[in-house]
């Protein structure tokens, strides 16, 4: 028990420091190839801050644990929204920056697309593929629409950035340094996120908790825990693309990259319990991201309780 919880404090300071890291360097690579910071992040930050849930849904299928897999998918995603946003709103505020409403349209069909397919599971290869070629879509407009903003004068590109992160972004910043921080942070917040993860589980196992319930709450919360590591640094240097476009792009990957290829690795069953309650909970806290994408209004240190408040609400009810 003593060193499960010193990997988990160990994990929290690597996941911190690699955060920082990736913010930094997505800021600068966004800077450096003339796009906004929010594609970068939706992409590139995304796909990063995910990786421990590749990880993590992969082996569960391979070791017969897909409810695992599933379980830390969906509570992934609510966590992303409701914690993620929340807990950074209720410490800075946390306004929303570029245009999301795209990246956001595309995440909520993504989202009804996954429980569509749910409520057919279970999740089999030919899920992932839909799943896999939605995702493939995105990725290729996220690209038409970088190189849209790089035929864009360099005027517009600089009003576009935020001007309360310069200390992030450096436009003599050394391409190899960017790649480093871009690097430094997505080898450091996987690693970091399953010391925490195994610690975690370890505590949880010895409990005697199930492992849909595992994997919706310590494992969930686990794999967050990157984004919560980069979104927390991004709204601290006050970059709102960052932070909103790493959870949007981090739930779209989550849904239709994670699952996808996990359901090519092996069938994954629909526990009823998440089939009645644990998806239209995610589906809930999607619409419930919609007022301050579609109205940019700012999450303010209130609504950042109350989406705080709203999760731990959720965690109750899944250990009741």
């Amino acid at each position: 028990m003593p060193l499960d919880v010193l990997y988990a404090g160990l994990g929290l300071i690597i996941l911190l420091l690699a955060g920082d890291a990736l913010v930094k360097g997505a800021v600068n690579l966004s800077l450096r190839l003339g796009i906004p910071a929010l594609i970068v992040s939706v992409t590139v930050v995304a796909f990063g801050t995910s990786a421990p849930e590749l990880l993590i849904s992969i082996k569960a299928v391979l070791d017969g644990v897909p409810g695992l897999a599933l379980g830390n998918v969906v509570g992934a995603n609510t966590a992303n929204i409701l914690l993620i946003l929340g807990l950074p709103a209720l410490i800075f505020g946390l306004g929303v920056g570029s245009d999301t409403r795209r990246s956001y349209v595309f995440m909520f069909i993504g989202t009804l697309m996954f429980i569509g397919l749910g409520l057919a599971g279970p999740y089999v290869w030919w899920h992932g593929l839909i799943l896999l070629a939605g995702l493939g879509l995105i990725l290729v407009d996220a690209a038409r629409s970088a190189q849209a903003h790089r035929r864009a004068t360099a005027d517009a590109l600089a009003a576009q950035d935020d001007q309360d992160s310069l200390e992030v972004a450096d436009p003599d910043m050394p391409i190899w340094q960017i790649v480093l921080f871009l690097l430094l942070g997505l080898i450091g917040l996987p690693f970091g996120a399953d010391l925490f993860v195994d610690g975690a589980v370890a505590i949880a196992r010895d409990v005697g908790i199930s492992e849909t319930v595992i994997g919706l709450s310590f494992v969930a919360i686990g794999t967050t825990l990157p984004e919560l590591a980069t979104t927390v640094m991004a709204a601290l240097r006050r970059h709102a693309d960052v932070a909103i476009g790493n959870v949007i792009g981090s739930n779209m990957f989550n849904l239709m990259g994670i699952i996808g290829v996990a359901a090519l690795v092996g069938p994954i069953p629909v526990d009823p319990v998440i089939l009645r309650f644990d998806l239209w909970v995610m589906l809930a806290a999607t619409l419930a991201l919609a007022p301050f994408v579609f109205l940019r209004w700012p999450m303010g240190r209130a609504v950042g309780a109350v989406f705080t408040a709203l999760y731990l609400a959720y965690l109750v009810s899944i250990f009741a």
